[in-house]
C-alpha cells in the first residue's frame, strides 16, 4: 500500500550502547518455556490472555522488546512468567503469532492509518436489523469488503425478524454467496449456533440492531464473564473494549462495541475483485486505469464479458466498490452509539 505505515508495526532500531556496551538488536531470548494462548481482552496496557488448555484468563503486559506491537483480542501469543492468574499475578507477552485474517478499520476514508480490531477471527457476523432501525445496505457491504480483504467468512446475521420479513433484504447479497442465518427474538438460534459453533466469530452491529441481546443469548453467562474480564485493566468499563467470550458449544464469540466507525481507506478495488478468482482473472484483460465500475467511466471493463452467475456476481462486487466511494454516514459505516 505504497509508503502507509501501519500502527502494528514493531519498529525496532539497532543504536550504539553506553560506554562501549553491546548494541541493541533485533536478536531475541528464545523463551522456549513461552507458554501459548489467545488475547481475549485488552485495556490500557494490560491485556487478558487464555493459555491452551486453561480457562480462564491471565493478566499480561506486552515485554519491552515488542516496542509498540500493537496486540489485539483474537491474536495468538508467547506469554511467559506468572500464569497462575492469582490476583496480583503478572505475565509477559513476548511473542505475537503471525495472525491468519485480520479484521481492519481506518477513522475515515481519508486516515492513512489502519486500526486492527481483531485477530484470527475465522468469521465475521455482520448483525444487522430488518426494521426498527430500518437496515442499511452501505454498511453492510462496507463490512463484507473488511471480511473479504481480511481473509475472514462475511456471515449476515438478521435481527428484529419478528417485525420485517428478512427475505428482501437478504437477498441483496444472495450473488455474492454470503451465509444468512436469522436472529430475531422469537426465532430460534440453532441455525447461528451451528455457524459459530466451534470457530472465532468476530461481531459487528450498530446501536439498536439486536447485538448485546444476541450475544447473551449465545453466551448465557456473557455479563458476568464480562465483567470478570474488566478487570484485567484499569478499570475502563469493557463496553468500550473488544471482547471475547467463549462458547458454550466450543469456539469464541468477540464482541466488538467499541467500534464507532468504518472507514477502509486502506482498500482499493483491486484488493477486493482479488478475493474472487473468477473476477480476478476476468480484470487481467482490463485496459490500464480501468476502476471496474463498468459505463460510461469504463466502457471496456472486462467485467461486462462474463456470463452467468460470474456476471451477476460481478454486478455485486460493483455495488461493494460504490460503498466504497459513497460519502454518506452510513456507507462510511458510521456507528453511533
Amino acid at each position: 500500500m505504497g509508503n502507509r505505515r501501519y500502527f502494528d508495526e514493531s519498529d525496532v532500531r539497532v543504536r550504539p550502547g553506553r560506554k562501549g556496551s553491546r548494541p541493541r538488536t533485533k536478536d531475541r531470548p528464545a523463551h522456549e518455556d513461552a507458554k501459548q494462548g489467545m488475547v481475549v481482552s485488552k485495556d490500557r496496557g494490560r491485556w487478558g490472555v487464555v493459555i491452551d488448555g486453561e480457562t480462564s484468563p491471565v493478566v499480561c503486559m506486552r515485554a519491552k522488546d515488542l516496542g509498540r506491537t500493537n496486540i489485539v483480542v483474537g491474536d495468538r501469543v508467547g506469554v511467559v512468567g506468572d500464569t497462575s492468574g492469582q490476583p496480583g499475578s503478572l505475565a509477559r507477552i513476548i511473542k505475537l503469532e503471525e495472525r491468519s485474517s485480520v479484521l481492519r478499520r481506518t477513522a475515515d476514508d481519508t486516515d492513512p492509518y489502519e486500526r486492527i480490531v481483531v485477530g484470527n477471527a475465522d468469521q465475521l457476523l455482520i448483525v444487522t436489523a430488518v426494521a426498527d432501525p430500518p437496515p442499511r445496505a452501505g454498511f453492510v457491504e462496507r463490512a463484507l469488503v473488511a471480511a473479504f480483504v481480511g481473509r475472514l467468512t462475511p456471515v449476515l446475521c438478521l435481527t428484529k425478524t419478528d417485525l420485517a420479513d428478512p427475505a428482501e433484504f437478504a437477498a441483496e447479497f444472495a450473488d455474492l454467496e454470503v451465509p444468512v442465518v436469522i436472529a430475531g427474538v422469537t426465532d430460534n438460534l440453532s441455525g447461528v449456533r451451528e455457524i459459530v459453533g466451534g470457530k472465532v466469530t468476530a461481531l459487528i452491529g450498530h446501536s439498536g440492531v439486536g447485538k448485546s441481546t444476541l450475544v447473551n443469548r449465545l453466551v448465557p453467562d456473557a455479563d458476568r464473564a464480562t465483567g470478570a474480564v474488566s478487570g484485567v485493566g484499569k478499570g475502563r468499563h469493557t463496553s468500550t473494549q473488544s471482547v471475547a467470550l467463549r462458547l458454550p458449544e466450543g469456539g469464541w464469540i468477540i464482541d466488538t462495541p467499541g467500534i464507532r466507525s468504518f472507514g477502509l481507506a486502506h482498500v482499493d478495488a483491486e484488493s477486493v475483485i482479488g478475493v474472487f478468482e473468477d473476477l480476478a482473472q476476468a480484470v487481467e484483460q482490463c485496459p490500464r486505469g480501468c476502476t471496474h465500475m463498468g459505463p460510461p467511466a469504463d466502457p471496456e471493463c472486462a467485467l461486462d464479458s462474463l456470463s452467468g452467475a460470474s456476471q451477476r456476481r460481478a454486478h455485486a462486487v460493483r455495488k461493494l466498490l460504490q460503498a466504497l466511494r459513497s460519502n454518506d454516514d452510513w456507507d462510511l459505516g458510521i456507528v453511533k452509539d
